[in-house]
């Protein structure tokens, strides 16, 4: 049951000497949390997402930029997915800074401000375009068609504008929760106290500046409502979409192995049904040829996208969840909370690595001619052609035209078809 007792827990940790976190509220007794660990596993690994994220992202940007003649969708997606990755990189070195001197904030209260709605705003960005893309093959795949009408330059151009604008909107209430907040030094473990007291109580004691990641005590109770709709609509609303999305591109992909037409003339349905069962077999098992290697990759392709993707958001905006809730309800157990507190802890460079590991894809699933971009078999054209829109596409365009031949290719078939029948 959430009450007004505010369980009095500080993200960041109070005591920067100490690096004990405590907490106490109406029920509990006062529960102290080492978070010493933080101090040095939160730089190292924001350091290697710096690092990593800088470099990756900057040669994407500058081969999108340098060596690209025609710009597509799928291009202009990745563009706008490397630059939030990129601007995420350079909020980093704050955070770095803060943590090595053990929470003492020394960049001012603006910068506060500015480096969490930073941190938050192109994390949500990163999420909005991977959902955008994950629609976008989607439609390429399933629904190739409504793909030349619905996803024009200009409209894809828009629906970017509308992420950063959206995107944006979402994250502004964090120029207005986070902000620093001078807190005491603390020598003793034993004897911390609750944030909330410690200006009026030792007004004078040395202290410093601990910028706060969600929202002082005072405002604690507002924030969380924020902080839960924050999750929902920034992670698992486009968490389900892509989701679905690449089920049934999946599906589409195995659809189209069995929908392949028969090479030595007409089979019984009993023949049928056996060479289906046959070919999804020899996406499982490993079969070698053309065709299905190009659909055993796609398959892989994206299936390690989606588990990346819930690998790095799905346990931090989970256990941050649990965090804010615990954080105002009242009873709450101190194994319970220092079991949480520590998950959150652990979780939040996960969702920073995505900054780099979405450009690392980008250069691993672009290939040029490699086995996914081969020219089909001209039997075959008409059911592979979408797999090519896996990849970036930098021949998206030549992509579509041929999707226009195909239609029309098949409609002269299908009339033909009618005109032989007696």
């Amino acid at each position: 049951m959430v009450t007004g007792a505010t369980t009095v827990l500080s993200e960041t940790g109070q005591g920067s000497d100490s690096g004990v976190l405590s907490f106490s509220n109406s029920t509990a007794a006062s529960c102290n949390i080492d978070e010493s660990y933080k101090y040095i596993f939160l730089p190292i690994c924001y350091s290697f997402t710096f690092v990593f994220s800088l470099t990756l992202n900057s040669v994407v940007l500058y081969r999108s930029f340098h060596g690209t003649k025609r710009w597509n969708a799928s291009l202009i997606y990745m563009v706008n997915l490397a630059s939030t990755d990129f601007m995420y990189g350079l909020s980093l070195p704050f955070l770095v800074a803060s943590y090595v001197m053990r929470d003492n904030w020394v960049f001012g209260d603006f910068m506060c401000r500015l480096v969490r709605f930073l941190f938050y705003f192109n994390l949500y960005c990163s999420i909005f375009f991977l959902t955008c893309i994950s629609i976008h093959r989607y439609l390429g795949i399933c629904h190739p068609m409504r793909t030349i009408t619905l996803e024009t330059k200009r409209a894809v151009k828009a629906t970017c504008v509308l992420v950063w604008v959206a995107v944006f909107a979402l994250t502004c209430p964090i120029f207005r929760f986070a902000q620093t907040e001078l807190l005491p030094h603390r020598r003793n473990p034993g004897a911390l106290e609750a944030a909330g007291n410690s200006d009026s109580t030792h007004p004078r004691m040395e202290g410093f500046q601990n910028c706060w990641d969600d929202a002082i005590d005072e405002e604690f109770q507002v924030y969380v409502p924020y902080g839960i709709t924050l999750h929902l609509v920034g992670f698992f609303v486009p968490f389900s979409i892509i989701a679905w999305c690449y089920s049934r591109v999946v599906m589409a992909i195995f659809q189209t192995l069995h929908s392949q037409p028969p090479t030595n003339g007409p089979r019984t349905m009993r023949g049928n049904r056996a060479r289906t069962g046959r070919a999804g077999m020899a996406i499982i098992l490993g079969a070698h040829s053309p065709s299905v290697n190009r659909r055993r990759k796609s398959i892989k392709t994206i299936i390690t996208i989606t588990l990346l993707f819930a690998l790095c958001f799905f346990p931090f905006h989970v256990t941050r969840t649990i965090f804010l809730v615990l954080k105002v309800t009242s009873g709450v157990r101190c194994p319970t909370m220092r079991m949480v507190s520590i998950c959150y802890k652990i979780t939040r460079p996960l969702a920073s690595f995505n900054a780099w590991l979405n450009a690392l894809l980008y250069f691993l699933t672009k290939e040029k001619s490699g086995p996914c971009c081969h020219k089909p078999q001209p039997t075959q054209q008409s059911l592979l052609w979408p797999l090519r829109m896996l990849g970036k596409g930098m021949n998206e365009e030549e992509d579509i035209e041929e999707a226009r031949k195909h239609k029309d290719n098949d409609l002269k078939a299908e009339k033909t078809i009618f005109r032989d029948k007696p």
